[in-house]
């Protein structure tokens, strides 16, 4: 079986960050023998997609709540005059 290599371009970037962050990463990536460059893209890249599968995916809970509200069945009348009252009731 023969696999490909995938090469992504890699684009320049300048970022003004605070030195203090900037010394702090630096010291990471050294510990783990990675070039800052490297260690940060790495670091991005993970927070990115980690957010990404969040907001993409709802959990089982909230598709069950999603499903529920568009079908309309079973759905409260909520009585605005006494709202604070239940709210208290939950």
């Amino acid at each position: 079986m023969k696999t490909a290599l995938v090469i992504h371009p890699k684009q320049s970037v300048s970022f003004r960050w605070n030195s203090d962050l900037v010394n702090h990463l630096k010291d990471m990536a050294k510990r783990q023998n990675r070039s800052l460059s490297n260690f940060t893209e790495t670091l991005l890249e993970r927070a990115v997609n980690s957010i990404s599968k969040e907001q993409e995916i709802p959990n089982d809970v909230t598709l069950s709540a999603i499903n529920e509200a568009r079908s309309g069945k079973e759905l409260e009348t909520l009585d605005l005059d006494n709202f604070d009252e239940y709210v208290k009731n939950l």
